[in-house]
């Protein structure tokens, strides 16, 4: 005997659905008990075990009568029960965050795309991943994809593995240098980890080796996204390359879903953007720069189809709601070098004048000398610690052997460029040229005991540093200080330490493995006093608003970029309202003039002007150019004067190209705002978000239906954000049901602090509250009469709120969704959905009630007692009178699958292939879960 998806049968002496996964395998039905969670799917061999049509009972007014909550409990635990949701976003019934209206955008978008291919771009803080992840979500839940993999930094990977978990319930294997191994030894003979865990997240740089990628190639999920993509680009050095090369394979494959994620997609060079926008589109490989006018019409309105790109002022308030981003107070702070350190610096001016114009070495020699005395000065200017340390280390350049490895090695480790790791940038640089020169050497070691005799008192840097530290922890702040070396950040850190007895200190650098470092900065954050002291591997990616609220950038980086990344790792929505960022600099310190001078003063300029970050147009060589002209001229002049004025001939240069970028940056923001585009998704969000929320509800009903039941059933509940719940006097099966708990600490909306619980919807406390009233409510078998459910499935309640006998009947419906892939092969979809239907009078003259005439009821309060006898009678008289009333009911079936299918059409009929056969068939009946009567207190009208 065959049965339909969505069908309802009885085997094992209970009531089952059947799920769609049931057509995959003859004589095997794959069922979830009705009103059950996905945890107690089975599958029934149906030559093995008897499987019966079945229909759902009416409610027995004689053993489930409630009483004036049964209602809004027993439709709050149907709601936040569902996970198969009816609406075209099946998703949201699944994750365990609300997202904010505009991080729907890309998912409207991008199921408008067969296959989806984007550019996710918004600004930094806005929730990129939360975007991404949806999607993901989306095309595992419409049964579109089986498996993906997200490639990333391998710094980020836990933090993604633990996003995916938490906040979508999707338990993602971490494919990693040192994790790669132990996976492969669980896979089958010839299986690769990519079959064997159908979700993975990779380190971007283990997979794109050559021995890897063939492999990841040939198995790699249908959906791959792509964090930090802006390091994929093919014009970005030779790392990017290889990364953009293995993406190049992966979108040859024209199945393929691919986004792409990153906060700065230009990076600076145009070329770079084309590059990504390729992978998407290889119609946009010709994309001008300038896009305004008639004739670039075509061009735009392609683009707005695939990449979203919006700064906070685009959504800070959209479809009216409101996003609290922090406010951001930005200051700069300043130091001045001590006597000794300014002649040290001198002195260590005089020895790179020395080996940087050597007439009697070759143009390599030459390079590596370059980079090394650029390193040393640049760490010179960060910390004593630094300094020496990197007189003491051989040069990362001298290995190279030609001019253009010296020259890559050194752009890598110098300048900060934004495509390569920034675990390998915070290393100690090195200074020897390693030329077997023991003059050399020696001067080097010379010139690092000088260095460490600068550390604590003659280091002015350090010393202002704590000044400012204490004051940013008097007036309440977290500190965050942003070194560029790993031997500077141990250094302040340790300092700190000593001076701040009251204050937790910890450094984190990349020395630490990901989970060490993540471990330590979440330890700390609990602390109530706390300074963070790290290097730029905390820089990119990685979410620290939660613990800590302002950014101080103890070293300027070359990179302007960088600044910006920073301290979008607590400017972010869900943060601190308030937040500082400081730039600290030395009034004679040259290295930071320059940095301070020609970048970091017009960027801010440039962010003023357009609210968004422009990333450095030029490149590398104009840094390299100044700090030899600077170089030359303090030889010609015979003087070891550190001043600025050496930037001023480069500046005028530098404004030109960059205001040149801020301009076309400018025009493609106005092009690129996707006006008709965004009045056409907010049109569509507007409607479909009502209708989610009217399907799953959200935070405050979770919250209600929470408080409502925990009380119901003995619970004591004390206090507000956070709610102390306090169970011992409940029932043992309630306690049972959300895991044998007896006290927690919950909140419902936010981010929780140390042994607080968020519960969303989708939280197994609030599944298992869910699930228990729905046990005890719907099934006889499993209900203790003495158990005070607080709920039943039905009641009669006399209150003030109606002036006639109202009725409504809590209905339960399933819909059959098919939809046809592009193979050709259809994929049928189980959809769940409740809704409370009501009439005024008797069943015979039923006078049917309009939606915003029903909501209020499920909560109306009792004014007087009904005896029993008579609350029995009006129930049974509806019971009896249920045929009357299918007509009416099955109509409001039909309109709903009607609804369903409509707005699924309309969510998808951009897609290159168009709505292909999609179709909604309803099961009826619907099943009558609750008959809930309302009369009229006498004497009131």
């Amino acid at each position: 005997m065959s049965f339909d998806v969505g069908a309802l049968v009885t085997a094992r002496g209970r009531e089952w659905v059947v799920l769609p996964e049931s057509s995959d395998i003859e004589n095997l039905l794959v069922l979830r008990p009705l009103g059950g969670s996905e945890d107690e799917i089975v599958g029934i061999h149906t030559g093995l075990e008897t499987v019966e049509s079945a229909s759902f009972p009416l409610p027995d007014p004689t053993t489930e009568m409630g009483n004036h909550l049964s209602c809004s409990l027993l439709r709050d635990a149907v709601r936040l029960g569902f996970r198969s949701g009816a609406g075209p976003f099946r998703s949201l019934a699944r994750i365990a965050v609300e997202p904010r209206p505009y991080q729907l955008v890309p998912l409207l978008m991008a199921l408008k795309l067969d296959p989806v291919r984007m550019l996710i771009a918004d600004d930094v803080g806005i929730g990129k991943t939360v975007e991404a992840c949806v999607i993901a979500r989306e095309l595992l839940d419409r049964g579109e994809i089986r498996r993906f993999s997200v490639l990333c930094p391998p710094h980020l990977a836990e933090q993604w593995q633990r996003e995916l978990m938490d906040k979508f319930h999707i338990d993602a294997a971490l494919v990693l240098s040192g994790t790669a191994a132990r996976l492969e030894r669980t896979c089958l003979q010839d299986e690769s980890i990519f079959e064997r865990y159908r979700f993975t997240v990779v380190s971007t740089d283990f997979i794109k080796s050559e021995r890897r990628k063939d492999s990841f190639l040939r198995t790699c999920p249908e959906l791959v996204i792509v964090d930090e993509a802006h390091t994929c680009s093919a014009a970005i050095g030779r790392a990017g390359q290889k990364r953009h090369e293995l993406l190049q394979a992966l979108a040859a494959d024209e199945e393929r879903h691919m986004l792409l994620v990153t906060a700065t997609p230009h990076s600076g060079k145009s070329e770079a953007f084309r590059s990504l926008l390729t992978l998407i589109d290889r119609g946009l490989a010709d994309l001008p720069e300038d896009l305004s006018g008639d004739r670039n019409r075509a061009y735009r309105e392609r683009l707005a189809r695939y990449c979203v790109q919006r700064r906070r002022g685009d959504i800070t308030a959209y479809m009216d709601v409101e996003t609290p981003f922090p406010q951001r107070v930005s200051s700069e702070d300043t130091y001045a070098l001590h006597a000794d350190y300014r002649t040290f610096f001198n002195k260590v001016l005089e020895y790179c004048r020395e080996s940087v114009f050597d007439p009697g070495i070759d143009r390599r020699r030459q390079r590596v000398r370059h980079w090394s005395a650029l390193a040393l000065l640049r760490s010179l200017g960060s910390s004593p610690a630094a300094a020496a340390a990197t007189m003491r280390t051989r040069s990362t350049t001298a290995e190279a052997e030609t001019v253009a490895d010296a020259d890559e090695i050194g752009r890598r480790l110098i300048l900060d460029p934004d495509e390569y790791d920034r675990e390998e940038e915070s290393v100690t640089p090195g200074a020897d040229p390693g030329e077997d020169d023991e003059s050399t050497t020696n001067k080097l070691r010379r010139l690092a005991r000088e260095a460490d005799e600068l550390s604590g008192r003659k280091d002015l840097k350090l010393q202002r540093t704590e000044q400012i530290v204490r004051e940013l922890l008097r007036e309440g702040f977290s500190p965050i200080l942003f070194t560029a070396f790993i031997p500077t950040a141990e250094y302040v850190a340790e300092h700190l330490r000593k001076r701040l007895t009251d204050v937790d200190v910890r450094a984190v650098t990349g020395l630490l493995p990901p989970d060490e470092r993540e471990s330590r900065v979440r330890d700390l954050g609990e602390q109530d006093k706390r300074v963070l002291v790290c290097t730029d591997c905390l820089s990119e990616g990685v979410n620290l608003q939660h613990w800590f609220d302002a950014v101080m950038h103890y070293d300027l980086s070359y990179n302007p970029t960088r600044h910006e990344q920073r301290e979008g790792r607590v400017d972010r929505y869900d943060g601190r309202p308030r937040v500082r960022a400081l730039t600290y600099y030395g009034r004679d310190n040259p290295i930071d003039g320059f940095m301070l001078q020609v970048l970091l003063r017009k960027q801010q300029k440039i962010i003023k002007m357009l609210g968004v970050h422009v990333p450095l147009p030029m490149n590398s060589g104009m840094i390299e150019e100044a700090f030899l002209e600077w170089l030359q001229l303090q030889q010609d002049a015979g003087t070891q004067q550190l001043d600025f004025e050496f930037v001023e001939p480069h500046r005028e240069s530098v404004e030109l190209e960059w205001d040149q970028v801020a301009e076309r940056e400018k025009k493609s923001r106005a092009l690129f705002a996707q006006h008709r585009l965004q009045k056409d998704v907010n049109d569509q969000l507007v409607d479909e978000l009502a209708e989610v929320r009217r399907a799953l509800g959200g935070a405050d009903d979770v919250r209600g239906f929470a408080t409502r039941v925990l009380r119901a059933n003995d619970a004591t509940l004390t206090g507000h954000d956070p709610v102390e719940i306090d169970l011992r006097e409940s029932p043992r099966p309630l306690r049972e049901a959300i895991g044998h708990r007896e006290r927690l600490s919950a909140v419902f909306n936010g981010r929780p602090r140390r042994n607080v619980e968020l519960l969303t919807r989708t939280h197994p406390v609030v599944e298992g509250l869910a699930g228990y009233v729905m046990e005890t409510t719907l099934d006889k078998r499993g209900r203790d009469p003495s158990t005070p459910v607080g709920s039943g499935r039905c009641g009669v309640i006399r209150t003030g709120d109606v002036s006639v006998r109202t009725t409504l009947l809590l209905l339960r419906m399933r819909f059959h969704i098919v939809n046809r892939g592009r193979d050709g092969k259809e994929r049928p979809l189980l959809a769940e959905d409740q809704v409370l239907a009501g009439f005024s009078g008797s069943p015979g003259e039923a006078l049917w009630l309009e939606p915003e005439a029903i909501e209020p009821l499920p909560v109306a309060l009792p004014q007087s007692n009904v005896v029993p006898e008579i609350a029995k009678h009006h129930i049974e008289q509806i019971v009896a009178s249920v045929n009357d009333l299918r007509p009416q009911l099955d109509g409001i079936v039909d309109e709903r699958a009607a609804a369903l299918l409509e707005a699924h059409r309309r969510v998808r009929k951009a897609s290159r292939a168009g709505v292909r056969s999609l179709s909604v068939d309803a099961h009826k009946p619907a099943d009558v879960l609750g008959i809930f009567v309302y009369l009229p207190t006498p004497g009131l009208t």
